[in-house]
């Protein structure tokens, strides 16, 4: 499990060092940060053992929109920690060519780690697959968690392990619910957008899966089947985060987002599965817009879902032309021990104008 990244003249980082948890979560405005430290994990796993640093992995364009404006050294390095020690890590060092077509690697690799970054990192995109008539049915996925950035083969994953269990041990198991990980999906997107089923059907001969929704409510009878594309476009979405968090222990899983499309309740209980798949071993960092999402965190620890230390909260923002991280610490009742100037201040300043007397 990763314990800290530290990246210098990193896109918009002239140094930074942020510890993490089994669960962190990357908050701030727009364009402050928070993307590209998922860019730069991605980008250290598809470069931990080439000569250059691989640019293409997360889209990050040229080697000199690489390296931090305001460097005073054409070095960009990258440090990832899997304990407080020096016992397993990985850092890495590049210098920009004279043509500034690559960053090119400074002598070898400082490689002493035993959990590696290029095992099972699950990914999922803030732009992920909207509905769709079929979706891929693919084996050509990189590893067995292999979802697709774009959550592209979240379902062809759910369709093969429909039958697996979870350990009853698991957090993310609910008591009366079979252990199946199909189960266990349909029991949280219930939580997420109550009254909702998902149904697979596999088309073996187009190597192709269709998904469908049906709907009920306490005392109603259940509806029909319908297909994706004539249920909006926030069940689609939510499927490949729902299926990153179900993921076995041991996976690092990036999110991006996962409160887009959802109502408020949705992105509360969604943190909640967030809280208990870090409980299970799932490392999770998720780049977050939402108040309610960090809500749901914040209610799981004052309710012992998991413990504060197990929870890093960063705030990303801009000081002149580099971004700067505040990292709030959180307490055993969900309380922060600062609110940083513009962190999820919004509902406040619209009340403030709502509530203050006319002109």
């Amino acid at each position: 499990m990763l314990s800290s990244i530290v990246l210098t003249n990193f896109k918009c980082f002239d140094r930074l060092a942020i510890p993490c948890a089994p669960l962190t979560l990357l908050c701030g405005l727009n364009g402050m940060g928070k993307s590209s430290v998922i860019q730069a994990l991605l980008t250290a796993r598809a470069s931990i053992d080439s000569t250059a640093l691989d640019t293409k992995e997360a889209d990050l364009g040229s080697p000199r929109d690489v390296l931090y404006d305001g460097a005073d050294t054409d070095h960009v390095s990258f440090e990832l920690r899997w304990d407080a020690s020096d016992a397993q890590r990985w850092r890495a060092a590049y210098l920009l060519s004279a043509d500034g077509r690559q960053l090119q690697r400074i002598g070898s690799h400082d490689r002493a780690y035993g959990p590696p970054i290029t095992g099972d990192v699950v990914y999922i995109s803030a732009e992920r697959l909207g509905p769709r008539k079929i979706y891929e049915h693919s084996e050509a996925r990189t590893h067995p968690t292999d979802l697709g950035e774009r959550g592209e083969y979240a379902l062809s994953y759910l369709n093969e392990r429909k039958l697996e269990g979870l350990d009853r041990a698991d957090p993310r198991c609910v008591e009366g619910i079979g252990r199946g990980v199909l189960d266990t999906l349909d029991h949280w997107l219930q939580e997420v957008t109550p009254g909702t089923h998902l149904h697979i059907e596999e088309i073996p001969n187009a190597d192709a899966i269709v998904a469908g929704f049906s709907f009920d409510r306490p005392g109603d009878v259940r509806t029909r089947q319908y297909r994706a594309t004539n249920v909006g476009f926030g069940l689609s979405y939510v499927l490949p985060v729902l299926t990153g968090l179900l993921v076995p222990s041991g996976c690092l899983c990036l999110i991006e987002n996962p409160e887009a499309h959802l109502h408020p309740r949705g992105q509360t209980r969604m943190a909640e599965l967030a809280v208990r798949a870090a409980k299970a071993g799932v490392q999770i960092i998720a780049e977050t817009h939402s108040d309610h999402f960090l809500d749901g965190v914040r209610i799981s620890v004052r309710e012992g879902l998991i413990a504060p230390k197990d929870v890093a909260v960063h705030y990303f923002e801009r000081s002149g032309g580099k971004s700067v991280v505040d990292t709030p610490e959180i307490d055993a009742d969900g309380r922060l021990s600062h609110w940083p100037a513009g962190f999820f201040d919004q509902h406040d300043d619209n009340l403030a104008r709502l509530l203050a007397p006319k002109p």
